[in-house]
């Protein structure tokens, strides 16, 4: 009977990560579906094929990806951002999405999105976090201006984290991508080690064959007359 149930929890473990994105993956492709149809409806009638409404929404969405790349365009968006980033309740909520989604976008690749290894001088611990500014420039007054770094510290689960400005030489980069970290941090690095990533352990040396007490060595003391 133990046997049956260790079976049965190796197979639901295997089968619910699946189930579940599959499942999930399900869901946001029809509410997309159902969402770009609502947009499309007055123009395409009632002509309907299944998938056309997600695939014209991804259309959409990369014509406005190269849409906003332009600069006019740009201008105009900002007039339009313009009620988001001034209204009290609506600017907190829109700029911290817009600094969120801005962080992770691929134009904005620079030395700050990086994952590191943050070491407080004389405590027996590490703390895993995300590099976001290299510097105090645009900070209001007060914070020390001795080549400080801002490290994100997420906590497990993804309920919050914390941010700290320390020294630079308390952080040392680590080969890790920003992707990678945050979803490890989300199930609070419960995830199982690489063994094919690891290095392989030096070699044993073994003694010179003159050395004392070696095997086939020559022996400290004479042999028999």
């Amino acid at each position: 009977m133990t046997r049956l149930y260790k079976y049965f929890f190796r197979g639901l473990i295997t089968v619910l990560p699946l189930a579940l994105t599959i499942y999930l993956l399900y869901i946001f492709l029809a509410w997309t579906e159902a969402v770009a149809l609502t947009f499309l409806r007055p123009f395409i009638g009632g002509f309907y094929v299944p998938g056309m409404g997600l695939a014209l929404g991804i259309l959409g969405i990369l014509a406005i990806g190269y849409l906003v790349s332009k600069e006019r365009v740009q201008r105009v968006l900002a007039l339009v951002e313009m009620p988001f980033t001034n209204l009290p309740v609506v600017k907190s909520i829109y700029s911290s999405l817009k600094s969120f989604a801005d962080y992770f976008s691929p134009s904005s690749k620079n030395t700050a999105q990086q994952v590191v290894v943050l070491r407080i001088p004389g405590q027996p611990l590490e703390l895993v976090g995300l590099i976001t500014r290299r510097s105090m420039d645009g900070l209001p007054e007060g914070f020390s201006q001795d080549g400080r770094v801002a490290v994100y510290l997420p906590m497990g689960y993804m309920i919050g984290g914390y941010t700290v400005f320390v020294p630079q030489e308390w952080v040392q980069p680590i080969q890790m991508s920003v992707e990678e970290a945050m979803r490890s941090s989300l199930i609070a690095w419960m995830a199982r080690a690489e063994n094919n990533n690891r290095p392989a352990a030096p070699a044993v040396q073994e003694p010179p064959s003159d050395a004392p007490g070696a095997p086939g060595g020559a022996s400290s003391g004479g042999g028999p007359a």
